[in-house]
């Protein structure tokens, strides 16, 4: 049976002490938790075609306005409405039984952003 040495071989390079640290973020906890319920509400196909409606329009929209382009119920529509607005994509305002939903400036930045950066990856 043969026995392995643990003495580095004569033409290995030695490895050199590094000091290893930690990654850290400047991000509170708190803000981390927004951010990842934001980028959780732009992960679903509805509110995001929605969200990108809404920013495109010129002023607030209704939900019987994205039915149509939506495709899917004026019910799935309020409830993505209603979490973009919970994570502060949307705001909104009532009149009598209808609600309008306007995009929001932390919105608009990220569109653009987004659109900004299509396609850099591939290049």
């Amino acid at each position: 049976m043969s026995q392995q040495s643990s003495a580095p071989d004569e033409n290995e390079t030695p490895r050199t002490d590094r000091a290893c640290c930690t990654a850290a973020h400047t991000l509170t906890e708190s803000e981390l938790a927004s951010d990842v319920q934001l980028l959780s509400a732009l992960g679903n196909d509805t509110r995001y075609e929605a969200l990108r409606l809404i920013a495109d329009s010129d002023g607030e929209v209704c939900v019987c306005e994205l039915e149509p382009a939506l495709g899917v119920s004026q019910s799935a529509i309020s409830q993505a409405l209603s979490r973009l607005y919970t994570t502060g994509l949307v705001s909104r305002r009532k009149e009598g039984r209808w609600r309008y939903y306007a995009a929001t400036p932390r919105t608009e930045t990220i569109l653009n952003t987004l659109d900004e950066t299509r396609g850099e990856s591939s290049e």
